[in-house]
């Protein structure tokens, strides 16, 4: 078989539910428990600090309208994801899905570069929480050791160079959520669950007790960075708005993916976006957008209203709440990796799963302590480069995808149907290709070496152990 044979080699649609069985995996989420996971994935430091740097460097009030226009390019894409998701509940997402229609190398690519976005998400994650936790520490008069404090070389000022030797916080949330995840799906997703009942209800707290401290002189003006603004802030929120595509990787331990996963998608973003709105047009209310604290927007909002004990409870809340993220991430790096394993791109001895558990525990260790070793050791900034451009090109290929598919196998069963076909996945294929321009040539270098990297091991091992070149499958 040539190489390029192997590179467009596709997996039939009509394998996937068999194969999918006999998977290892436990089916126990119901539709409001994958609900909660995607809500949990999509809201998080996007609505406890985002959403104030946005307003205070970029959009002002108008914050609120960079979130819509986020909204409505990111539901271009989640349309597309939930076509997908009632049609191929395979775990894996963007990877099953790209490897169905487009062929092995295209999912493959996506997949391994979902590795490294997905991982560095939970490391960016628990970064951004470990620097609450600080927050919050100093807050009690609580004197930790300068040395555990963060990673080399991000000592603020006042704090001599060399103090800081790992960032060990984030480090232990790594570990801690790789060790929830083990525990198996049905008790993870209650602590998931639980967490984001939690996350919610400070978000409705900073609604409902906000509300009643809004000037509405504070609306004016209404655009001070101009309409381009609020344009660009919804580049920067915009990465605030997903998190329903790693959820859509939980497929296999869904009682009924076919069903539900399309309307987990959709609820997930739906519910997320009104929260978000709502809480921008209390905070920019609440306080003139130049004074609005870019760190911790929503506790000192509260605090300048002499509601200092709100302020504290949101604080506690977006520490615990924000945990979510890195649950959703961490289960979506997992599922892709298990995926690919079982479908002999990586070793087969990633794929096995624990015998009571269900959950492939190999895996979600080994992502535990990468994610730990990033999060202890790199400064913010240079893990948040890691997230973005994988995510992007994921909804490019999604996108894609779902208009191919639709015009070679109109046949096939659909759950859900994406509206406006094709113009529905252009917008989101063009909105992504508008966001990638934002992107440092730093993130485009260190892509491009993960994406060798990748394609050495692809041609190395991957097309010749691939399951369908083994003959263990048929391919199209």
């Amino acid at each position: 078989m040539s190489v390029l044979h192997a590179m467009t080699r596709r997996k039939p649609v009509d394998q996937i539910d068999d194969e999918s069985e006999s998977s290892g995996l436990s089916r126990t989420l119901g539709l409001w428990q994958l609900t909660a996971i995607g809500v949990g994935g999509i809201i998080g430091a996007g609505i406890f600090s985002l959403a104030g740097a946005v307003a205070n460097k970029t959009a002002g009030p108008a914050v609120l309208l960079s979130f819509l226009i986020a909204g409505v390019a990111s539901a271009a894409a989640a349309f597309s994801y939930a076509e997908f998701a009632g049609l191929i509940p395979r775990a894996g997402s963007a990877y099953t899905y790209g490897y169905a229609v487009l062929g092995e190398f295209a999912g493959w690519a996506i997949g391994w570069d979902l590795l490294l976005e997905y991982t560095a998400i939970v490391a960016v994650v628990a970064i951004g929480i470990s620097g609450y936790f600080n927050d919050l520490l100093g807050f009690m008069h609580v004197d930790l050791p300068l040395w555990m404090m963060g990673a080399p070389g991000t000592e603020p000022e006042g704090v001599a160079a060399g103090s800081y030797k790992v960032n060990l916080f984030a480090a232990l949330l790594c570990l801690l959520i790789a060790w929830v995840l083990n525990l198996g799906m049905k008790n993870a997703a209650r602590f998931e669950t639980a967490l984001v009942y939690l996350k919610v209800g400070i978000v409705l707290l900073v609604i409902v007790v906000g509300v009643f401290k809004i000037n509405t002189g504070n609306y004016s003006p209404f655009f001070p960075f101009g309409v381009g603004g609020a344009v660009t802030g919804a580049a920067t929120v915009f990465f605030a708005v997903f998190g329903y595509d790693a959820m859509s990787t939980a497929a296999e331990e869904s009682k009924d993916a076919r069903r539900h996963m399309p309307k987990a998608i959709i609820y997930s973003l739906a519910i997320s976006m009104v929260l978000y709105v709502l809480a921008c047009l209390v905070l920019t209310g609440m306080v003139d957008y130049r004074d609005i604290d870019p760190n911790a927007a929503f506790s000192s909002a509260f605090q300048s209203v002499g509601l200092n004990t709100v302020g504290i409870v949101i604080a506690v809340g977006a520490i615990l709440g924000v945990l979510t993220v890195l649950f959703t991430f961490m289960m979506g790096a997992a599922r892709v990796w298990f995926s690919m394993s079982r479908d002999g791109l990586l070793p087969m001895w990633f794929a096995k799963t624990h015998p009571t558990r269900k959950v492939p525990t190999r895996i979600t260790w080994i992502l535990g302590a990468g994610s730990a070793l990033i999060a202890g050791f790199l400064p913010i900034a240079e893990a948040a480069e890691l997230t973005n451009i994988g995510i992007l090109l994921a909804f490019i290929v999604v996108c894609v995808a779902v208009v191919v598919l639709r015009y070679k196998r109109p046949d096939l069963p659909r759950e859900f149907r994406t509206p406006g076909m094709p113009v529905v996945p252009i917008i989101g294929v063009v909105f992504s290709f508008w966001l990638i321009t934002f992107l440092q040539w730093q993130t485009w270098l260190r892509f491009a070496a993960w994406f060798l990297l990748g394609t050495l091991v692809y041609f190395a091992y991957s097309h010749r152990h691939s399951l369908l070149g083994r003959g263990a499958g048929k391919s199209e």
